[in-house]
């Protein structure tokens, strides 16, 4: 036990890693990542398993926030175990039976991808954990999260990550906790610290600051 879970440590990609290229296969046809996505944020995330509840509640919720991702110039691209005529399936059951249809691909997971990305946790059982990559237009990566089987995620965390992520890169910035309504600076972001004692002194001249090290401003 202590050996795979080592294997899994050395071969998942860490964050500023580059995302490991692969070709996968998906409901809409042969996708190779992370090249097919270059020039563009995408959001790779994991499921137990097709025709489960928590699964559907989370593909029906991707699904509703869709056009808001591409606003942001975000994919989305599902995976887990089960095979494309599993996921055709289950995607057509959510169009006839919840009248929403799922418009982005999703990969059939194969155990080398699923070693590859950390996705199987021995503890939880065999089935892919709930991950989610989050990988920018350099395919780099930038995010990672866990769930357990048990705990649907919040896509709208996701959607403020990625606008957080881009005004960070765009501005130079930091992002507070609970961004844009932070309970000590609202919607303000925060000015990259002063690394010299002369810029400690400037920079408190020209931003609101709580002292020379957390100082903010709006854009």
């Amino acid at each position: 036990m202590e050996n795979t879970k080592q294997e899994y440590r050395m071969t998942m990609p860490l964050l500023g890693d580059s995302f490991p290229q692969m070709k996968v296969q998906t409901t809409h046809g042969p996708v190779s990542l992370p090249g097919d996505f270059s020039g563009k944020w995408f959001i790779l995330f994991s499921h137990p398993g097709d025709f489960t509840p928590v699964c559907t509640t989370e593909f029906v919720a991707f699904q509703k926030r869709y056009d808001k991702f591409k606003e942001l110039n975000t994919e989305l691209i599902g995976l887990s175990v089960d095979q494309v005529f599993s996921h055709i399936k289950w995607v057509d059951w959510i169009k006839d039976n919840l009248d929403v249809e799922i418009k982005f691909p999703i990969i059939t997971g194969t155990e080398a991808i699923a070693n590859k990305l950390g996705l199987i946790h021995p503890g939880k059982g065999t089935n892919t954990v709930r991950a989610v990559f989050i990988v920018d237009p350099k395919g780099i990566v930038r995010a990672i999260m866990y769930y357990p089987q048990e705990l649907g995620r919040n896509m709208d965390e996701f959607l403020r990550m990625i606008r957080g992520f881009q005004l960070a890169d765009k501005e130079r910035v930091a992002i507070p906790a609970n961004w844009p309504e932070n309970e000590l600076i609202k919607d303000e972001v925060i000015v990259p610290p002063a690394s010299t004692v002369d810029q400690a002194r400037e920079i408190v001249k020209h931003h609101d600051c709580y002292d020379w090290w957390f100082c903010h401003k709006k854009l």
